[in-house]
């Protein structure tokens, strides 16, 4: 599908240079900081330590890591630097959601004694602006002229390997030949286009396109109830919008607890959101009215009408163009594979991020980078030893209201790997920081190993889960158990506190009738 002018957010010039909508002032910011115009790329003066294709997440850690110990570091990006994260993900989606909580806030200030005058105004182009503003801001940490003086070589260019330790670079300025005893893949994935009948004709947005909008959507259709299906769709009720979100599984975030999700549901219900799940034959016409969606839900059947229609589920990555069979790199539908210290079919490459990962999160990129640095620049001769993405602990968050954070196994997973979990769960609606701040809905569950106080995982579902998680992620690393959280000083009141709660359960529950009893006669007899 080829998007209209209007909905895209990035598009290609005949100069092969990007423009990002709207043309305004912070995005001509943001492209000069990440895909700046007329930049010349440098010549090549020999063999490069590790070159790096694809600057994002993965791809500018790696070359920063790597500059900063002293390699000789090449970093290639065709399109902006900073990827998905900085231009169409984490940082757009969190500056609308920030802003689209706002209204809400708003909207239920009478809560809290304050009373809104009638004719307050809304305004959805400010604050897309405001995210752009944002975004633009800190576009500096990505920006090309910042790794340069960081000691990278940072080539704008579409990147090619030409043989096993070879990579062509084709820019606006020419082409480079470059040499490598190392290189990493890093170019991530892209929003994959769902076979549903009609959608291309209709036309739709993704993460990629929707953060160009400046006027609100009076309807708008998800498809897909997943994270970012999720947050989208959620923050799009509340800017006054009428969403219609269509889930394939049953309920939303199919992968989380039921119990976990069906508190988002729930609030999302509240906000507007009409949730079509077991959604099955869905269909998508273009009329003159709008983009025309049938679908069947639990066996009835809806007809809506919508302005846009948002697609929020199925990633693809991005292989093409890379000259992947040059190099010796195997590859799939999944992406470039690789093995435990991912490194691809050809010894001397490796990949990170969303290119190899079934995470696709920046902090996953993130941490495999690292492994990258140690596994390619670092040889095991050396005595450092091999590091491995197997080894990972991997925390993720889903930024609605409230937020549901997950680290290590659900229940499920235990079992399926024959250990028995003991399963504890303590509700925000008993913690007081919660219930004062009037966000009781919610809650921490702990799995732990049973016989001992081993964390095998944790789910919180909270306002501030995101940030509430990483209180397990520390302990799980550390090998730290339940007896460690339990033993930690907590400031009152936070709603962190549930942390400590939770494992007070099983604390509590360790302590036998058979104890109990000891010490009631121990103190019986000290009372004499």
């Amino acid at each position: 599908m080829i998007p209209q002018p209007s909905q895209r957010t990035i598009l290609m010039t005949q100069q092969d240079e990007p423009l990002v909508l709207p043309d305004d002032e912070y995005n001509r910011q943001l492209l000069a900081n990440v895909h700046p115009s007329g930049w010349v790329n440098p010549e090549p003066t020999g063999r490069y330590n590790i070159v790096v294709i694809g600057a994002g997440t993965a791809g500018l850690i790696t070359a920063v890591i790597a500059a900063s110990l002293g390699a000789k570091v090449a970093l290639i990006e065709k399109h902006l630097m900073g990827g998905d994260c900085l231009n169409v993900g984490c940082v757009p989606s969190k500056g609308v959601i920030r802003a689209a909580r706002a209204w809400a806030d708003l909207r239920n200030a009478a809560e809290f004694g304050l009373h809104i005058p009638a004719g307050v105004k809304y305004d959805f182009g400010a604050a897309m602006a405001r995210m752009r503003k944002l975004r633009a801001r800190i576009s500096h940490n990505d920006s090309a002229h910042r790794y340069t003086k960081l000691g990278v070589d940072v080539y704008v260019g579409s990147g090619r390997f030409t043989g096993a330790d070879t990579i062509q670079v084709e820019g606006p300025a020419g082409k480079r030949a470059l040499t490598f005893a190392k290189a990493a893949v890093c170019t991530g994935a892209r929003a994959a286009a769902l076979p549903t009948p009609g959608l291309q004709d209709a036309g739709y947005l993704t993460n990629e396109t929707v953060f160009s909008l400046t006027e609100l959507p009076p309807r708008i259709g998800v498809i897909g109830a997943g994270p970012i299906g999720c947050e989208l769709a959620q923050s799009f009720t509340r800017f006054g919008s009428q969403v219609y979100l269509i889930e394939a599984l049953h309920g939303i975030m199919p992968n989380e607890d039921r119990d976990a999700a069906e508190i988002v549901q729930q609030q999302m219900l509240r906000d507007g959101v009409k949730l079509f799940c077991c959604g099955k034959d869905l269909n998508v016409q273009k009329t003159e009215a709008g983009k025309r969606l049938t679908v069947d839900s639990h066996g009835q059947q809806y007809d809506v009408t919508v302005d846009e229609i948002l697609v929020g589920v199925g990633r693809t990555p991005n292989v093409d163009g890379l000259g992947l069979e040059a190099a010796g790199i195997k590859y799939d539908k999944n992406g470039v594979t690789v093995n435990a210290r991912l490194q691809t079919t050809n010894p001397k490459i490796f990949a990170a991020g969303d290119i190899c990962s079934r995470y696709k999160f920046t902090h996953a990129a993130d941490a495999m980078a690292q492994i990258v640095i140690q596994n390619a620049l670092f040889p095991h001769p050396l005595g450092l030893g091999y590091a491995s993405v197997d080894s990972l602990i991997m925390p993720w968050c889903t930024f609605t209201e409230p937020e549901v954070a997950h680290v290590g196994m659900y229940e499920k997973d235990a079992k399926e790997k024959g250990l028995e979990v003991e399963t504890y769960t303590y509700k925000l609606d008993e913690v007081d920081r919660a219930i004062l701040d009037g966000e009781d809905e919610g809650f921490a569950r702990v799995h732990i190993q049973k016989g001992t106080d081993k964390i095998l995982g944790a789910t919180i579902v909270a306002a501030h889960a995101g940030d509430m998680i990483g209180e397990f992620s520390v302990a799980m690393k550390a090998g730290a158990g339940a007896k460690t959280i339990a033993g930690t000083i907590h400031p009152y009141p936070t709603q962190a506190e549930v942390n400590k709660k939770v494992v007070n359960l099983w604390r509590k529950a360790h302590f036998s009738q058979g104890t109990k009893n000891f010490l009631i006669k121990l103190f019986g007899w000290m009372r004499r």
